[in-house]
């Protein structure tokens, strides 16, 4: 599946499949100290009750979150997207319905430190429209990551685990199978030290991506 420069709405998969794309690898990078550690100074891929958000420290960051009745917005940036310093401005909420998190939004605009705006209401994507000739929104390089099934995969490192396999674990994510017991058995079967299990089961929670609430 390829995103277009600039995005087009249609470029996107289901969000509660890139919400479980996203959830999952929240899920595996969480950490007790992260938890703790001011969202603004956050990097990765994590979890929290405004919903799933990715820093790469430097040239993207990203959030994806749940509106109710079907309802997701994504919005963020990254440092390709020609849309925040266009002239004349692009309207980035021309359009858009008013259960966005206008507040926000407006905040980051006004502040520079947004790209673009996607939100999903009645089965479809839809963004503001962009005037001709702008190259880029940004959507290909901090999307494209969560549409490759294949790069999802390559992004899941278990360390070696003898139970758990990264296909087996993305598959029961996409289904909304995934269980504490599936999570802890990905940890006592990896070679990596640096797995937080409390916290990563605290973020299955947040992510709602478990089958047995993510208790733990």
């Amino acid at each position: 599946m390829t995103i277009h420069r600039p995005g087009l709405p249609g470029d996107l998969p289901e969000p509660e499949l890139l919400w479980a794309r996203w959830g999952l690898l929240a899920v595996l990078e969480a950490s007790t100290e992260e938890e703790n550690t001011p969202s603004v100074h956050r990097t990765g891929h994590w979890a929290d009750a405004g919903g799933l958000h990715l820093d790469d420290c430097g040239c993207t960051w990203w959030t994806l979150a749940q509106a109710g009745g079907g309802r997701f917005v994504l919005y963020g940036e990254d440092e390709s997207s020609d849309v925040k310093w266009h002239r004349p401005a692009v309207d980035m909420l021309a359009g858009a319905p008013d259960w966005l998190p206008y507040a926000k939004l407006r905040d980051l605009i006004e502040g520079h430190e947004l790209g673009c705006v996607y939100w999903y209401e009645n089965g479809a994507w839809a963004r503001a429209p962009y005037p001709k000739g702008l190259a880029d929104d940004g959507l290909d390089c901090g999307m494209s990551r969560f549409v490759d099934r294949g790069d999802v995969l390559g992004a899941i490192d278990l360390g070696g685990s003898a139970e758990t396999d990264p296909e087996l674990l993305l598959d029961r994510a996409e289904r909304g199978l995934l269980t504490t017991e599936l999570v802890e058995s990905a940890v006592s079967g990896s070679e990596c030290d640096h797995w937080d299990l409390p916290a990563m089961l605290r973020a299955l929670r947040l992510a709602g991506l478990s089958a047995d609430g993510g208790e733990g």
